[in-house]
């Protein structure tokens, strides 16, 4: 299949961002979709990139150009590599344990009260910067906390979004049930529909 074929069997919905994972760090690893089938990347040029620090949250850098993206990309894949080697038991690579501890031991923003003393912004001067020291704190976090514990991966058959399980049973299957458990949920109907 040539790639603008790929890229064309993919539903709009599908390149929305994954917000709902349970942490910061997996939120950012789902933006590469699919690893385990078609595998696209959500960040399909800077501004993407900038759309998501704005739609998580973060202190929106001025500007994100193509090293950025590059340099994003690779501290994702770093922190997917981390968490997935912690959660089967695996020792991590030491050069992603560095890059990790690298990025955490930059400066993070800092909360900032409104004039009026009712609101907070987070701020930082390297805004960019500060974002992905926020999300290796976060990874750092994630693998040494009970919620490794608690870590999943999509159980539909093409998605490979990791998510945190913090439902009471702790048997939650999809990482979200609005996309995913819909998407199992139909075709299993649909095959019902269709046996003889």
């Amino acid at each position: 299949m040539k790639e603008h074929d790929h890229m064309a069997s993919i539903e709009p919905g599908d390149w929305a961002f994954h917000f709902d994972t349970g942490r910061s760090c997996l939120n950012f690893t789902a933006t590469m979709a699919e690893r385990n089938g078609r595998k696209f990347d959500r960040w399909r040029k800077a501004e993407d990139l900038a759309r998501w620090f704005a739609e998580a949250g973060y202190d929106a850098p001025a500007h994100v150009g193509a090293n950025d993206l590059q340099t994003a990309r690779e501290l994702r894949e770093t922190i997917y590599r981390l968490v997935t080697a912690a959660n089967s038991g695996k020792r991590p690579k030491p050069v992603d344990i560095d890059m990790v501890n690298q990025w955490a031991a930059k400066p993070v923003a800092a909360p900032q009260l409104s004039a009026d003393a009712r609101h907070v912004a987070w701020r930082a001067g390297k805004a960019f910067e500060a974002a992905l020291a926020d999300l290796a704190r976060d990874a750092i976090d994630l693998v040494t906390s009970d919620d490794l514990a608690k870590l999943r991966e999509c159980e539909e058959h093409s998605c490979s979004v990791l998510f945190v399980d913090h439902s009471r049973p702790g048997k939650r299957r999809w990482c979200s049930m609005s996309r995913c458990g819909n998407r199992v949920k139909k075709l299993a109907f649909r095959q019902r529909q269709s046996a003889p």
